[in-house]
């Protein structure tokens, strides 16, 4: 099992339009500060699945040169997190997308010429795809009713991420979430104030704490932390292109 974040960035990337602050400017200048919004990608013996589809996607399947994939999974209805599915427009038909009955609702209600082939996913119910065993968590990001997380795993290694959430993680997916081989966990600032609907940095390390994690990177990152390079003198931070191979 492979792992690639192939976007760190938040809704609004680094850098940020009109911005001039250092780490947008570490950005301007090539450093990895430079972040696309939101996807991973995950790879097995089997095929390749995405996880939500940011709207930097072309760029990020061209970096890794790949025009097929074998699946997309959404955590949630926000437009950083599947805006980009219509660049397979002309370039694969029929994708098979998972998702919360909820999510694909919405998602193709915007999304519905691409004619992808549909799958509801209930919370806490694993299924298959590529070889690698896949649940959805339950999470807590609103004004957003439903929100997933995720588990992976290949029967050996475990795999959790977060997707978009507070630090009010439900009991039930928190004791699923225990002792991860690799914690991928949201953390959009610095633990300089709050946004209700993400975790900080502070709290995203209690959550591995918690956890146990015995690997934890942060992703989802806005420009409000300091340059790449200085931040992660202080947090695990993840950068675009970043792998991990189990």
């Amino acid at each position: 099992m492979k792992i690639t974040l192939l976007g760190t960035g938040d809704a609004v990337g680094t850098p940020k339009i009109g911005c001039s602050c250092p780490a947008c400017m570490d950005a301007h200048a090539g450093g990895k500060s430079r972040r696309l919004r939101f996807s991973i990608l995950i790879e097995s013996g089997s095929g390749r699945v995405l996880i939500d589809t940011s709207p930097d996607l072309r760029w990020q399947l061209l970096k890794k040169g790949i025009s097929r994939v074998d699946g997309v999974i959404w955590t949630h209805p926000h437009y950083d997190h599947y805006a980009g599915f219509g660049d397979f427009h002309r370039v694969q038909n029929g994708v098979h997308v998972y998702g919360l009955k909820s999510t694909l609702d919405s998602i193709l209600n915007y999304l519905y010429f691409m004619e992808p082939v549909r799958h509801d996913i209930n919370f806490f119910a694993p299924f298959d795809l590529i070889d690698l065993r896949i649940t959805l968590l339950e999470v807590t990001h609103p004004p957003i009713k439903e929100s997933a997380g995720l588990i992976v795993t290949d029967g050996k290694n475990k795999v959790v991420i977060t997707g978009d959430t507070s630090r009010l993680i439900p009991e039930k997916s928190l004791t699923l979430m225990f002792e991860p081989d690799l914690l991928i966990a949201n953390a959009i600032i610095p633990p300089v104030g709050r946004i209700p609907k993400h975790m900080n940095s502070m709290e995203a390390m209690e959550l591995a704490s918690e956890l146990k994690a015995k690997t934890v990177v942060l992703t989802h990152l806005s420009h409000k932390f300091p340059p790449h390079e200085e931040a992660i003198k202080k947090w695990p931070l993840g950068y675009d292109g970043l792998e991990f191979e189990f």
